[in-house]
């Protein structure tokens, strides 16, 4: 199964989860290794897992002429990895992490009805300039970003994609 994934703007993604050992210089190695086979890294995300001795990585790459599977084989070879899985958007569960500062003088009605419409959440506020954060699917934060573009976005920082395998249906509760 390919995780390869069409992007709104006919980019080819590759969503790619590497768990590795939680020891210093991993994230540059692999960060290098992308970069020396010429591959532009789309989205990055970093965290210790629920095990302190292990970090997942989660790298969405957009491929355009060249074929993951090279990228893979040399990860494979790293000796701080410990698992590698490419992960198809239909069968992973993606979601990434936005905050943005709006500043919105005399609009702060219509900045509040669009916050509450994409179910962001205040969490600082200074009457006319906000700072909110959202959580969801890709697509979900693209349509928010789009929502707040006739606002004054003083910054705007997302966390970039992360991703689990969906459940199978039997550990979801399903027949």
């Amino acid at each position: 199964m390919s995780a390869l994934a069409v992007g709104e703007d006919g980019a080819r993604h590759h969503v790619v989860v590497v768990r590795v050992e939680n020891k210093a210089g991993v994230l540059a190695r692999i960060a290098g290794l992308f970069s020396r086979r010429g591959f532009n890294i789309f989205s990055l995300a970093v965290a210790p897992t629920h095990d302190p001795r292990f970090s997942r990585i989660s790298v969405v790459v957009d491929l355009e002429s060249t074929r993951l599977d090279q990228v893979l084989a040399q990860l494979e070879k790293l000796v701080n990895v410990v698992e590698i899985r490419e992960l198809h958007p239909a069968d992973a569960t993606e979601a990434e992490l936005c905050l943005v500062t709006v500043r919105a003088p005399g609009t702060r009605p219509s900045l509040d009805g669009a916050l509450a419409a994409a179910g962001a959440r205040v969490v600082e506020d200074a009457g006319e300039t906000l700072t909110a954060v959202l959580a969801g699917a890709p697509l979900e934060l693209d349509a928010f970003e789009a929502a707040l573009a006739r606002f004054d976005i003083v910054e705007l920082q997302r966390t970039g994609r992360v991703a689990l395998p969906k459940l199978a249906p039997a550990l979801r509760g399903a027949d």
